[in-house]
């Protein structure tokens, strides 16, 4: 699979949640688009990846 733009290798059967948490993402502060479409946070943890899948992340920012 990849995130944002690095190929990962998935280690059985993973929820878009479980990669976030791995790779340590804040939840209440990103958004997921997975091949092309936004996807719900409500979706994260019953949303499972394979290795076809492409996820960008965007995480917000604060500042001013």
């Amino acid at each position: 699979m990849v995130l944002n733009g690095v190929e990962k290798a998935l280690l059985g059967n993973c929820s878009v949640e479980e990669l976030l948490v791995q790779e340590g993402f804040r939840m209440e502060r990103i958004a997921v688009e997975l091949n092309g479409e936004i996807l719900p946070k409500a979706s994260y943890a019953t949303t499972f990846l394979s290795e076809a899948d492409k996820l960008e992340v965007v995480s917000f920012v604060g500042g001013g």
